[in-house]
C-alpha cells in the first residue's frame, strides 16, 4: 500500500468490572491484529454501568487506549465530573449545555504519524433535549479540520435513524460515524458513497446473560410491573465488541471498516 494510513479501534460501551476484564484480556492481540495507531473507547458505564472514577481511569488508558468517550450516563456518577474538568482524553458529548465540566473533542497528537480529531456527541430522539447534534457536528468539524483531515466521531444516541441521518449528513466530511448506546452492534458497517465509514451501533462490551447490560431478573421486573428497582449489573457471557477503521492520511477518508464480536453468537 502506497499511501500513508492510520488504523484506529474502537471498542464499544465498555460496561462494568466484566467488560473491563474481558477488554484487558483481549485488547493487546487487537492492538496487535490491527497495527493499531490509536484506540478510542466508549467508557460511560464503566464503574458499575454509571460513569467513570478516577481509579477505573487509570487502569483503562493502562490498557493502551488512547481516548475515552461518553455519554448520558457520564452524569449519574460525581466522580466522573472531576475527570471531566481535568482529562482532555474524557470527552463527553459535544452538545450538552457548555456550563457543564469536560470537552466535547480532542485533537490527539501521534507524532510523526499525525493527528487525529476525536468527538463526541448525542443524540435528541428519546434522549435529553440538549442542542443540535447535527449543528454542533458543523461547527465542531470546521475546527477539528484546521489541524487534521482524520476526524473519528462518536454518536451516543437512541434512535436509528437519527444514527443513520448524521451518517449522511458528515459523509465526506469526517472519517468514521460509529453508533453507540443501545448496546447490541448492527449488521451495517460500511462506507458511504463520500469515504466515511459507518456503524449504527458497535455493540456493548460487557455481559450478554442480560438486558443491555442489567440482570435479568431486575430487567423483566421493570417491564412487567412499570416501577424502578435497583440498578444491578449482570455477569455472565461477556463478550467484547469493536470496530476496525483503517484511515488515509492525506484525504482523511476510510478505507476500511470492520466489526467484530468476540466471541461470536
Amino acid at each position: 500500500m502506497n499511501q500513508k494510513v492510520l488504523n484506529i479501534l474502537f471498542i464499544g460501551d465498555i460496561v462494568g468490572k466484566p467488560g473491563l476484564d474481558l477488554t484487558e484480556t483481549l485488547i493487546k492481540s487487537y492492538l496487535q491484529k490491527y497495527e493499531i495507531d490509536l484506540c478510542i473507547a466508549n467508557g460511560e458505564n464503566l464503574v458499575d454501568g454509571k460513569g467513570i472514577d478516577e481509579k477505573t481511569a487509570e487502569r483503562v488508558f493502562g490498557l493502551g487506549i488512547h481516548v475515552l468517550t461518553g455519554g448520558n450516563h457520564l452524569w449519574d456518577n460525581w466522580h466522573t465530573r472531576k475527570l471531566l474538568a481535568t482529562s482532555k482524553v474524557i470527552l463527553r458529548p459535544l452538545n450538552y449545555p457548555s456550563e457543564n465540566p469536560g470537552n466535547g473533542f480532542v485533537i490527539y497528537d501521534l507524532g510523526e504519524k499525525g493527528k487525529v480529531g476525536v468527538l463526541n456527541l448525542q443524540g435528541r430522539v428519546y434522549m435529553q433535549p440538549i442542542d443540535c447534534p447535527f449543528k454542533k457536528a458543523d461547527w465542531a468539524v470546521e475546527k477539528i479540520k484546521e489541524q487534521t483531515k482524520i476526524i473519528f466521531v462518536d454518536f451516543h444516541a437512541e434512535a436509528t435513524a437519527e444514527k443513520v441521518a448524521l451518517g449522511w449528513h458528515l459523509d465526506g466530511r469526517v472519517t468514521a460515524l460509529v453508533g453507540t448506546h443501545t448496546h447490541i452492534q448492527t449488521a451495517d458497517a460500511r462506507i458511504l458513497p463520500k469515504g466515511t465509514a459507518y456503524i449504527t451501533d458497535v455493540g456493548m462490551t460487557g455481559p450478554y446473560d442480560s438486558v443491555i447490560g442489567l440482570k435479568k431478573e431486575i430487567a423483566l421486573r421493570r417491564f412487567v410491573y412499570q416501577t424502578p428497582f435497583k440498578y444491578e449489573l449482570a455477569s455472565f457471557d461477556v463478550r467484547l465488541c469493536g470496530v476496525f477503521v483503517q484511515a488515509e492520511v492525506e484525504t482523511g477518508k476510510a478505507l476500511k471498516i470492520e466489526s467484530f464480536v468476540f466471541p461470536k453468537f
